[in-house]
């Protein structure tokens, strides 16, 4: 859902304050001459959050980003008509996530209150229901089963739950070795609450049931929340005190570009890394834009294409198996703009979510005075559609919205898309999921250091894994990690 405020930890602040916080007042010795102390690969937000810790602490530091821009699965994009800006990637923020919201902050990124008042619309293989938008679980005829179902989830997320580190989980190995559909299977016995607890996966993962390992997900829910605040599948689920309370004003996009203007002098572009070999102590790092030495790498992608990088000498098999065993969902983002929010004349949040095709889940937006109907396009929906003419694609999504908010979505006024699976360098979204095994077998491969190379990216956070704040964390942790070298 989002790739969605604590009001107690922020973690911005000034760039020597970042320093500090990681360091302490010690420095980063000179490295030696044509040879910066870390190469950064990728510029999103996970690498934009080490390259500016680092450089903060006096280390010097090259960010190579494959594409000609920053922000990676945090982009915006502007309509084709109106030129309106749009969200395509990353756009929730919501509690207990206080590193995202520190920078949001710090560069003066403004939020605005998700949409919330009157129903949703819960689409069902029976046909659409309203229910309250207030309430994070439909209030459906199985509700009692389906509620049962969910708080049974819940408690496994939390019992013993080792968060950011599942495979030390008692039963890791068991949970590891079903998928989502399979374990919903055992904790509901009617088919719509079965629906609704696989819903409750979809939704913010944009994959089918049967596509990821129960233990990624229950880690999933154990991972939404901070270290004072126990993750919650109600805060994962939610909108108000939830992962989509909030948005960004402008898009969620003007916080990474604000971060790499600052880094301009580090930053370049246009830079596919294409191997990354090491020998005495020193990295070589080799793409389209030439060759450059470090003394440290960062890789700061998704697992599920950090392997497309040929590594000299090989990496070790845990490695390997990681790269292997991650997948990113199939998604995409669809936004129609109208002048007026038609649908809360009829008491209507502008939120449906449930087996609805192709759109499964839509929120209520805004931009420059528009009103917007964003939704998201996932799993076999979107591979369908990955290569359908683009009005065919719109076509479709209108005629959805219709179904869901009556005839008057039609009536729209501009529109935005954005394929997540065709774009080269993140091959889907919104976050890279692990097949069932993975976890188990492999899973300390994760964030473990291989010589000189060191891993970052939202998929390798301990919170709030799958969105921004989980891209901040690993990068300020791939950070502390190289500095505590480098001193």
């Amino acid at each position: 859902m989002g790739t969605h405020l604590s009001r107690r930890h922020f973690l911005g602040g000034t760039l020597a304050a970042a320093g500090a916080s990681l360091v302490g007042s010690g420095r980063v010795s000179a490295a030696p001459t044509g040879i910066v102390d870390v190469i950064v690969v990728g510029g999103g937000l996970s690498g934009l959050a080490a390259a500016r810790a680092l450089k903060a602490a006096g280390a010097s530091v090259t960010v190579l980003e494959a594409r000609d821009r920053a922000g990676g699965r945090v982009h915006n994009i502007s309509s084709p008509k109106l030129g309106a800006t749009l969200d395509a990637g990353a756009e929730f923020i919501g509690p207990t996530q206080g590193h995202i919201a520190g920078l949001a902050r710090e560069y003066d990124v403004r939020t605005l209150r998700t949409y919330n008042a009157g129903d949703s619309i819960f689409v069902s293989r029976t046909g659409t229901t309203r229910v309250p938008a207030a309430l994070p679980i439909p209030a459906v005829a199985d509700l009692g089963q389906a509620g049962a179902a969910l708080v049974r989830a819940q408690a496994d997320a939390l019992a013993g739950f080792p968060v950011g580190q599942p495979w030390k989980h008692p039963n890791a190995a068991y949970l590891d070795s079903i998928t989502w559909g399979q374990y919903t299977h055992q904790i509901a016995d009617t088919q719509t609450a079965r629906d609704l607890v696989q819903i409750a996966m979809s939704a913010p993962l944009s994959v089918r049931p049967d596509e990821v390992s129960a233990l990624y997900y229950l880690n999933y829910i154990a991972a939404s929340g901070d270290e004072q605040n126990p993750g919650t599948l109600i805060r994962l689920l939610s909108t108000d005190d939830g992962a989509q309370e909030r948005l960004f004003e402008g898009g969620a996009a003007l916080i990474p570009l604000r971060m790499a203007r600052e880094l301009s002098a580090n930053m370049v572009y246009n830079a596919p890394v294409r191997s990354i070999s090491y020998t005495d102590g020193i990295a070589t790092v080799a793409g389209d834009a030439g060759t450059h030495r470090a003394r440290r790498v960062i890789v700061a992608m998704s697992p599920a294409i950090a392997g497309q990088i040929d590594y000299r000498p090989g990496l070790p098999a845990a490695r390997t198996g990681i790269h292997r065993g991650y997948r990113m969902g199939a998604v995409s983002k669809f936004a129609a703009l109208y002048k007026r929010p038609f649908w809360r004349d009829k008491g209507l949040s502008g939120q449906a979510y449930g087996a609805g095709r192709p759109i499964d889940v839509t929120f209520e937006s805004y931009a420059e005075g528009n009103h917007i109907l964003m939704g998201f396009i996932s799993a076999d929906a979107m591979r369908r559609l990955d290569h359908a003419p683009e009005s065919t694609l719109v076509k479709e999504c209108i005629a959805n919205f219709v179904e869901y908010f009556g005839p008057e979505a039609a009536d729209f006024i501009d529109y935005g898309v954005f394929k997540w699976d065709l774009e080269p360098w993140s091959r889907g979204g919104p976050v890279a999921v692990s097949r069932p095994g993975t976890l188990t077998k492999y899973g300390t491969a994760l964030r473990e250091p291989v010589g000189p190379i060191h891993w970052a990216g939202t998929e390798t956070s301990d919170y709030w894994t799958g969105y921004m704040d989980g891209a901040v964390r690993s990068g300020r942790r791939a950070a502390r990690e190289i500095l505590g070298d480098l001193r």
